[in-house]
């Protein structure tokens, strides 16, 4: 049976009014927590109980494919709604579930079908944070009257802006810092969102989870875009748009040889070596490029995805863009941040150029350019175009 009796507060050696940053006293306040199921959120939700705040846990139903697959750890199925709900109840909370499948569909998975077919390699998380997740549950909290809305994101938000303006900066754990798919947090979401989670290792978090006896505290985490659980992205690409099975060639890429025939080019992503099946060359070929109108995968040896510049479109700053300093940029959730300049003005949708101090391999239209100072998100935008490295 599980145990559904209120938490009483656990010792969890933490000054948690302060991971709060509450405006009064908490026993004043109201929180609203994004609650996905997953550990995470549901630590969140013990630390916002723990301050004697209101507390209010949201969960957006988004996607369901658990009961599809069969498979746990996908952050909008079934499952995860009842482990939620099942943590609400532990700690003594409010707890709503809002169906935002529809617009989560033509929002994010939709538009992830389509980048996919235009040869585009999507990246469908910070699409999600940037419409259902934050816009929505950011009004949402709003019309709950709640003094702040906190998420399970490992990032810090950093009040060291001009007139105590905050700032987004990389988590202390950088196997965890999802800083990458957030960089177009806005600045009015920022002075209301709290990322709790972004001061502590995940170990800690579990730590804290065992102490408040939530039931999915050894709970695995996501691996999987979450509606495509189980990571066939082709899959979910052909179900919603079947011309991105049509077959065509595998093109060279510098001399212009037809090497063979693909199964479609939702099959390819620009860096991929693996699937090709060619054989007979001499030396190991990858995707440099797609071409959705004649369906052509390019493809050519390593030194082909050398680039020396991305162009960005739809970019977002946060807080001041400081000059005459060193300015990194990833172009990947797992990369490690490299040396950038960029050319024009950043933020407010603006066009900008990146250019790699070092060329940068496996750079693709699509992709999310996101920009450091130090360990402080600057801002970012979608990579429309690249420019290789002159031969």
């Amino acid at each position: 049976m599980t145990d559904t009796t209120t938490l009483t507060g656990p010792d969890f050696g933490l000054d948690t009014a302060a991971l709060f940053d509450l405006p009064r006293p908490a026993s004043e306040c109201r929180i609203v927590v994004a609650m996905s199921g997953g550990v995470d959120s549901s630590v969140v939700a013990a630390l916002a109980a723990d301050t004697g705040a209101e507390v209010i846990g949201i969960t957006l139903q988004l996607y369901d494919y658990g009961a599809a697959t069969g498979r746990k750890g996908a952050c909008c199925a079934g499952d995860d709604i009842a482990d939620a709900r099942a943590v609400a109840d532990r700690l003594g909370i409010a707890h709503y579930v809002f169906d935002h499948e529809s617009a989560f569909r033509e929002e994010v998975v939709e538009q992830f079908a389509d980048e996919y077919l235009a040869g585009r390699t999507p990246v469908p998380c910070i699409r999600c944070n940037m419409g259902p997740k934050f816009t929505d549950l950011f009004r949402m909290a709003r019309e709950l009257g709640a003094d702040c809305l906190a998420t399970g994101h490992y990032v810090r938000r950093v009040e060291t802006g001009r007139e105590g303006d905050p700032h987004l900066y990389r988590a202390v754990d950088p196997t965890r810092d999802q800083s990458y798919f957030l960089y177009a947090t806005t600045s009015a979401q920022l002075d209301y969102i709290r990322f709790p989670l972004g001061g502590l290792p995940k170990t800690k978090v579990r730590e804290l989870a065992e102490a408040a006896g939530l039931r999915n505290a050894a709970k695995p985490d996501s691996q999987d875009i979450c509606f495509v659980p189980d990571g066939n992205y082709a899959g979910i690409v052909k179900k919603l748009r079947p011309e991105g099975g049509v077959p065509g060639d595998i093109v060279h890429a510098a001399s212009g040889e037809v090497l063979g025939t693909h199964k479609g080019i939702v099959h390819y992503t620009v860096g991929q070596r693996k699937g090709l099946e060619i054989g007979g060359q001499a030396e190991p070929l990858y995707v440099i490029g797609l071409d959705a109108e004649t369906r052509e995968v390019r493809v050519g040896p390593k030194r082909m995805l050398a680039v020396e510049s991305a162009d960005l479109i739809e970019t977002n700053a946060i807080g001041e863009v400081p000059s005459g300093e060193q300015l990194t940029a990833k172009v990947r959730s797992l990369a490690k941040p490299v040396p950038v300049t960029f050319d024009g003005p950043l933020g407010d949708g603006a066009a900008t150029t990146i250019r790699f101090v070092s060329p940068e391999f496996g750079v693709a239209p699509g992709q999310a350019a996101v920009i450091y100072a130090g360990e402080r998100v600057i801002g970012g935008g979608w990579i429309d175009a690249t420019e290789a490295v002159s031969a």
